[in-house]
């Protein structure tokens, strides 16, 4: 499964470097939709990420007191100490690792698609993202609840995609592009107004 998840993770890595290649210094202290980071900040998260091993993520988040959200500011802040020049430098030389903290590989698919938008919607940048893919990180959101929420978030709720053939529950129909499904399966709220059905009033009124 991995060999058919980490080329994507690559490409997906390459292509945000190239997207953010030419930022002002402005641009890089845009907000990004990843509450109170910027978009530098998550492009240091993303780094960390990709340098993440399971040796060193459970004596680091010891440290940090077993505070995940600690543990993944310390890291950002310490990935981004350089500027955003030198953190899109490291980005560019990290982006074929195939380590990271222990998890299944679906997350990483995840915070590439994830995260990637975080970035580009603040900055108007649109891309094309392998809807295979991004259906099957919806599916896999669809069963966690831990850190992101997701399953409690789309409960009863059938999630439609406009541009594949997938659909996803029972319920009142939301319905949208794949990438938008999955940003508000993620619980970027934001994307709410890319939706349409019964069920987006649901989701509106869900954290």
């Amino acid at each position: 499964m991995a060999e058919s998840i980490w080329p994507t993770i690559h490409a997906e890595r390459r292509a945000l470097a190239d997207d953010l290649a030419e930022l002002s210094p402005q641009q890089w202290q845009t907000p990004s939709l990843s509450a109170a980071w910027s978009v530098h900040d998550v492009l240091a998260h993303l780094v960390a990420a990709a340098k993440m091993t399971p040796l060193k993520f459970i004596p680091g988040l010891t440290g940090a007191g077993f505070d995940f959200h600690k543990y993944m500011a310390r890291l950002v802040a310490l990935e981004g100490s350089g500027g955003p020049q030198a953190t899109l430098e490291t980005f560019r030389a990290v982006q074929l690792r195939e380590t990271s903290p222990p998890a299944p590989a679906t997350t990483w698919l995840g915070e590439a698609f994830v995260h990637g938008e975080d970035i580009r919607r603040p900055l108007g940048i649109t891309h094309s993202y392998p809807l295979p893919q991004v259906t099957r990180v919806i599916t896999y959101y669809s069963k966690l609840n831990a850190l992101l929420g997701a399953k409690r978030r789309i409960a009863g709720l059938t999630l439609q995609a406009s541009d594949t053939d997938f659909s996803l529950g029972s319920g009142p129909v939301v319905q949208g592009r794949a990438i938008s499904l999955l940003m508000a399966t993620a619980g970027r709220r934001s994307v709410l107004d890319e939706l349409s059905g019964p069920g987006v009033q649901v989701l509106a009124e869900r954290p």
